[in-house]
């Protein structure tokens, strides 16, 4: 992380949060991001949630008992999530390579014998039948409720390329993400194809949109095809890399389409293509596979992403993305984008917390549960996070006064909250003791706090603050100089989210300042 982490607290004294009303008033979501499966490592190991392991993984569905589906790039294996504990759900590793990484194959059979080759996106139509795309198999393949896994489109040695037709007889490159339709139809991103195919329940493979014949001299001078954009009708449509698929609730198709950093929107009735977010007029730099990614949230058309990846409808009918490039996921709702986890400079990490503290590592996919939270396959930090809606705790009195909450916790003071200049001030030791710093008054115009080895310094009617981690000094400006009132220390609510690197929100509705 590019801050530390210090916090403010007293012992005699009360700390007070300024915070500005109007520009905190929360009308976003507040999420809390946890991480439900993954130590960090790069490995594949089962048993315990928290203490298993991964290898990039890519791409997860939700089952009917809540329990979790993740597909394994690096591993080449299916494994369930559920009760708290990881298992292998289908998949078996048979070789090393001089690595010691696991080998891929195509082998069907039972879900304890069958091998995959770089396994990414996932979906399980309405009788809890799984569909995978395997991607370096260049195949579709089923599991089917008892256990038994056959290719269902694709050639049966795993040939790449590009022909319709029946199943066996059909060729994809590189597929990366499944939709299934309440009718059974299969919708296949076949992405080194820039292709969207489809597959019928009778096994019928076809292709929806117009294939790119744009050609670019990538590497080394050698000529390579490269995707392509055009909006309009679904048989005259290009895509570049399309790498997710979402079906709304009636039926139509969000496309991912990576290389043109846009989501894409198939209406079927109507038979057309329409870009609904993302800059419209993509423009490639010369001899470039790609557009140019950025970071914007906003207005739709005025969007940027960067190489948006799995994508999620959510109960209200908005779309989740995971925005692989910007390590951030995304949300399009209302003709607006937002991020609900990222910072807009695309840092990257591995930290839980509140939503705009918390940090991913390159997610892939997003999946939505059946009571809202939104899982994330955090691919590059081996793990699989959760966000979850934040509640405020039951015992909150809504009465009319301010109150604190750490984290789940209110806090109680000795002293009432108030405002002062339109800000909110909160008397906050035992905020301070909660969060573990000791609080040293020096002299009647110095507070000292004090946690491990860092130490913060204020200065009553001043607005510098002295911070020191080790053998490192800082001086910070806060945004209202501290002061005393009967015999408590007030400072800003700024000091503990801008120097502290803490996330606090200001809930309106109920009159609290909320510290994660």
């Amino acid at each position: 992380m590019k801050r530390k982490a210090f916090i403010l607290l007293c012992s005699m004294l009360s700390i007070a949060l300024m915070l500005p009303i109007a520009a905190n008033a929360q009308s976003a979501k507040l999420y809390n991001v946890i991480t439900v499966a993954g130590s960090g490592n790069f490995d594949v190991n089962n048993g315990a949630a928290l203490s298993s392991t991964f290898r990039t993984p890519q791409a997860m569905t939700v089952l009917k008992d809540g329990s979790l589906i993740v597909t394994g790039s690096k591993s080449h294996l299916i494994r369930q999530i559920r009760d708290g504990q990881v298992s292998v759900y289908a998949g078996v590793t048979f070789d090393t390579d001089n690595l010691g990484l696991p080998i891929g194959g195509l082998v069907d059979g039972k879900t304890s014998e069958a091998i995959f080759q770089s396994p990414r996106g996932i979906a399980a139509d309405a009788s809890g039948n799984l569909y995978i795309a395997d991607s370096d198999n260049n195949v579709i393949r089923k599991i089917d409720t008892r256990g038994n896994v056959t290719t269902l489109a694709g050639s049966p040695a795993g040939v790449m390329g590009m022909e319709d037709g029946k199943s066996g007889q059909a060729l994809f490159y590189h597929p990366t993400d499944i939709a299934i339709a309440a009718n059974g139809t299969i919708y296949v991103a076949d992405t080194l194809n820039h292709a969207i195919r489809k597959i019928t329940p009778s096994g019928i493979v076809s292709t929806l949109n117009s294939l790119s014949d744009r050609v670019v001299q990538a590497y080394g001078g050698e000529v390579e095809l490269a995707g392509d954009y055009k909006d309009g009708k679904l048989s005259e449509a290009k895509f570049n890399e399309p790498s997710g698929l979402a079906l709304d609730a009636i039926g139509n198709l969000y496309v991912s389409d990576s290389g043109n950093q846009l989501v894409r929107y198939i209406d079927f009735l109507a038979g057309t293509v329409t870009t609904v977010a993302g800059n419209k007029n993509v423009v490639y730099p010369r001899d470039a596979l790609y557009a140019v990614g950025d970071y914007v949230d906003g207005k739709a058309d005025e969007a940027r992403f960067d190489f948006p990846k799995g994508i999620a409808v959510s109960a209200e009918g908005g779309l989740l993305i995971a925005d692989s490039s910007n390590n951030a996921v995304r949300y399009l709702f209302e003709g607006k984008v937002s991020t609900l986890v990222g910072t807009l400079d695309a840092e990257f990490g591995d930290v839980d917390g509140g939503e705009r503290t918390a940090r991913l590592h390159h997610p892939t996919d997003v999946a939505v549960a059946a009571n809202g939270d939104i899982y994330v396959a955090d691919a590059y930090n081996n793990k699989i996070k959760k966000l979850s809606a934040y509640v405020l705790p039951a015992e909150l009195k809504i009465d009319g006064s301010i109150h604190v909450v750490n984290d789940s916790k209110v806090v109680a003071f000795d002293a009432k909250p108030e405002l002062v200049n339109n800000r909110v001030m909160v008397p906050v030791r035992a905020v301070a003791e909660s969060l573990g710093y000791e609080v040293n008054l020096t002299d009647p115009t110095k507070v000292v706090l004090t946690k491990g080895d860092i130490t913060i310094e204020l200065t009553i009617g001043s607005l510098n603050v002295n911070k020191s981690n080790g053998d490192l000094v800082q001086t910070a400006i806060i945004d209202s100089k501290p002061y005393i009132k009967d015999g408590r220390t007030y400072v800003p609510v700024r000091f503990i989210s801008e120097q502290l690197s803490k996330q606090v929100d200001w809930l309106a509705d109920s009159r609290a300042v909320i510290i994660r």
